[in-house]
Order: structure tokens, then C-alpha cells, then sequence
């Protein structure tokens, strides 16, 4: 049997469903394909990749090749349409099968089914998905599950999971003869039209990407610093490598599967205790689950300007605040803060995501889809079902019976940035004022604040009116 393994957002070798299915295949050839639409400029005005998102996207496809070097084969990256360059594969080497993983979004759904008409007669087989649980573990049928959170993490937590993953096989099979000729370097990120990002020394992810890198980061976190026992205080914070787990990018590629964190979390409990920041960090697996059963349910609909509620009406306009907040230009530190950092490096707090995505639909009444948008493009975490979901969650058109999450900026930052430390970090041009101003700039004198080049907030939300006085 000669099989092609396709490469999605599934760039590892341990638990990978598909690749051990690959394993009693005579010839396998393995590839990834770059798609030039990714790069695209859509309706909402951005690309579905953005350099952060290339950059790290490259480094895993190398981190990959390498893995498969060491195991006897490797891995043929080509750019162009997947089911043009899938099929043409299939006929120039005579492979009998294609395997690859799920998918559970509706481009991607689509893509797959484009692929399987193009093959004909050779099968296109899927293996399960980068989920934590798979359809015959759920508690209950997919449309019967709960549709608020609190409900599903308590139905799930009713049962007891073991998590076996499969480690990464020693060997693999040889590739199809003829296949040498086709392997080329990737390409670089100038090549691809996006530049080369510059190494900000204050990124709160300092790390690369590729499975090496995640299971390094996971041994670190659950094992050699133990930081996963203080999550639960810590997980709000803004600055540094430690407030987070940061599994999120490799789980966004599959660089790391959530099936191998929750088999290790397991362990590490077994061996040194369950505490709250534990159980805190099981819970953030669940939220990820919870969003993916959630797209899996209603498919296109989260993905449109009412998402899951007919009945709600969000804001869906845009203008040139909307490039502001973009820009990290709005005049409001704390959002102003968040922003500079994605366009720098592409990652994100959870508490600096729901700040900014609430002032973009609360404050400045712009169609969250655009946010949504944005984020897909800059984050390098960036995953279809948590990223919508949470935006539609926060723009009060999700699952969650609750109003939409409306989050006090200004508070939002004397609580969580009380030393305004974060701020003056990717503010520069605030350092120079006083340490008890740097959230509300807004009171300086027009000159003053013209001096600075910082731009004067447009209006003074009276929410704030009790935080404008508070000494940072």
C-alpha cells in the first residue's frame, strides 16, 4: 500500500491518529501544502495568516521535517490549491490512499470535501481531530449537549477520563521512489510577501514553534518549574513567559495534542497533588472543547454578524475607529497596550483579549467580526473555534444566555496593571509622565498630550467617572 499522509494543523508525530494509521503502509509520503488564498485579503479587510502567524507556522513545518528525517523520511512541502497539488501527487507516484485528520470548520469542511472529489476512486480516510475527546466519548450525542459552559464542564466532569496517547512511532516507511526530486527548502516568510518580523526582547511567548519546542514547554510547566501549581493566581497577569501555560500555539497547529496535556496533567497530579491552579488549568482544555463542540453544532452560523442569536442585534459598522483600535491609536492605554503588543509578536494575554475585544464592541460599537477578523490574521494561537467563539461570546451573540461581556477598561487596568507596568512596556511615549497618569493620559493638557503624540481619547465613558481619580 502506498499512502500519502496530508498535513493540516496537525505538525507532530505523537498522538496523530492518521500518521498511526500510516504506519503499515509500504511507501508513505508525507506533505503539507502552503495555499496562497491564506494570504489573501478578505471581506473583513485582513488575511487568514499574517507574518506572526507565518513565522511560526515555518518554524513547525521545519521542526517537523526534522523529526521525520530522524525516523527515515521527510516532509514535501509544495504551495497551491490542496486538492490540485493532492490529486496530481496521487497520480505521479500511484499512491492508493490519502490520510489526514477530521476537520470541524466549514472552510475547512469544505476543503476536504474538494479533495475527496478530486481523488475519484483513491479513498481520502480521516482520523480524529485535534479534540480532546472524540464523538464516542462525549457523555451524549453532539446536538444534545449542553449549550452553556458551566453545564458542559459539569457534565464532563461527571465522568472520569483516561487519556492514553500513542507516542510517536521510532520508524516510519520509506518514501515513494521519484519523490526526492520534488524536495525543496520552504520558503521564507519575504517570499510568501509578509517580511520578516523584528525580535521584540518583551514578547510574553520568547519560544518557537514546532512539537520539539512544545513538549520542551510542557515538561517545563507540569514537570521542571512547576509553574502549572500557581495558574490559578497567576493567569491574569500581562508580562512575562510564567503568568500561562502558552500551550495555546502549538495546540492551535497540533504541534501538541490536547489529549497528551490532559495525560500529563493527569500524571502530574497522581504524583504531586490536585490543587486549584490544576483544576484551573483542566478547566481552560474544557473551555477549548466547549468552543470546538460549539462550532462542530452550529457550523457557519458563529461565523455571521448575529452568530448563535437571531434575536440579538451587534453592532455592524465600521469606521476609522476601528483602524485605531488596530493600531493600538485609540487613546485608552490599557487596549492601546494590548494591541501594540499583537502587531509585535503575535501573542496575547486572555485577560488583555477580553479587554480590547469588549472596548472594540462596547465602546467603540464596531462589528465584531472585524476584531474576529483581525485576531485570526495576528494571533499565532489563532484556532477558528475558540477565537470565534470567545469574540461572539463577548459581542453577546454566543451560546451563553447572559448579556454580552461587558468589561470597564479603565478598571480593567487599575486592577490588573495597577503600577501601570504593562502599559508603560509597549507605550513608550507614556514613560515620561507621571507613574499615576499612564492610564488616564486623557486628563493632560492638550498640549501636553500633543507633545507626547499620543492621541486624546474622544470621549470619557461615564462608567469611568469613579476610576478617573484613583492613583495607580
Amino acid at each position: 500500500m502506498r499512502a500519502l499522509l496530508w498535513f493540516k494543523q496537525d505538525l507532530r508525530l505523537d498522538d496523530h491518529p492518521a500518521l498511526q494509521a500510516a504506519l503499515g503502509t509500504g511507501r508513505l509520503l508525507p506533505l503539507y501544502v502552503i495555499d496562497p488564498a491564506l494570504l489573501q485579503i478578505d471581506t473583513f479587510g485582513s488575511r487568514r495568516i499574517g507574518v506572526h502567524r507565518a513565522r511560526f507556522l515555518l518554524e513547525s513545518l521545519t521542526a517537523l521535517d526534522g523529526a521525520l528525517r530522524q525516523r527515515g523520511s521527510r516532509l514535501l512541502v509544495m504551495p497551491g490549491k490542496p486538492e490540485e497539488v493532492i490529486a496530481q501527487l496521487v497520480e505521479q507516484f500511484a499512491l492508493q490512499q490519502v490520510l489526514t485528520l477530521e476537520e470541524i470548520a466549514p472552510q475547512e469542511i469544505t476543503q476536504l470535501a474538494r479533495v475527496r472529489e478530486a481523488l475519484g476512486s483513491v479513498p481520502l480516510r480521516t482520523g480524529m481531530a485535534n479534540g480532546l475527546l472524540s464523538a464516542s466519548e462525549l457523555p451524549c450525542p453532539l446536538a444534545e449537549l449542553p449549550q452553556v459552559y458551566s453545564q458542559f464542564r459539569t457534565l464532563i466532569n461527571a465522568r472520569q477520563y483516561v487519556f492514553q496517547p500513542l507516542p510517536a512511532p521510532d520508524q516510519l516507511p520509506p518514501l515513494p521512489e521519484g519523490v526526492e526530486a520534488l524536495l525543496h527548502g520552504l520558503p521564507t516568510l519575504s517570499q510568501l510577501g509578509l517580511g520578516e518580523p523584528l525580535s521584540v526582547p518583551a514578547s510574553a511567548f520568547p519560544f518557537s514553534g514546532g512539537e520539539a519546542a512544545a513538549q520542551a514547554r510542557l515538561r517545563d510547566y507540569l514537570w521542571d518549574s512547576q509553574n502549572v501549581r500557581q495558574y490559578k493566581e497567576t493567569r491574569n497577569a500581562m508580562i512575562g513567559s510564567e503568568y500561562s501555560s502558552k500551550f495555546s500555539p502549538w495546540l492551535a497547529n497540533g504541534c501538541l495534542s490536547p489529549r497528551r496535556v490532559a495525560a500529563e496533567l493527569r500524571r502530574h497530579e497522581a504524583l504531586h497533588g490536585r490543587n486549584d491552579s490544576t483544576y484551573w488549568l483542566w478547566l481552560e482544555l474544557l473551555w477549548r472543547e466547549f468552543f470546538r463542540c460549539t462550532l462542530q453544532r452550529h457550523g457557519q452560523a458563529l461565523f455571521e454578524a448575529r452568530g448563535l442569536k437571531a434575536t440579538e442585534r451587534a453592532p455592524d459598522r465600521i469606521d476609522e475607529r476601528f483602524e485605531h483600535w488596530c493600531q493600538g491609536r485609540t487613546g485608552m492605554p490599557l487596549v492601546d497596550a494590548n494591541m501594540r503588543e499583537l502587531m509585535s509578536t503575535g501573542y496575547l494575554s486572555n485577560r488583555g483579549r477580553q479587554v480590547v475585544a469588549s472596548y472594540l464592541i462596547s465602546d467603540l460599537q464596531q462589528d465584531w467580526r472585524h476584531g474576529a477578523a483581525w485576531f485570526e490574521e495576528h494571533l499565532i494561537d489563532y484556532d477558528p473555534a475558540s477565537n470565534w467563539g470567545n469574540w461572539a461570546y463577548l459581542a453577546g451573540v454566543g451560546s451563553d444566555p447572559r448579556l454580552k461581556g461587558m468589561f470597564n477598561a479603565l478598571r480593567q487596568a487599575r486592577q490588573y496593571d495597577p503600577q501601570a507596568a504593562y502599559v508603560s512596556l509597549w507605550l513608550p511615549e507614556l514613560r515620561s509622565i507621571p507613574e499615576h497618569l499612564r492610564h488616564t493620559p486623557f486628563l493632560l493638557p492638550q498640549l501636553q498630550l500633543e507633545a507626547l503624540n499620543y492621541p486624546r481619547l474622544e470621549q470619557i465613558p461615564e462608567a469611568w467617572q469613579q476610576d478617573l481619580t484613583d492613583v495607580a
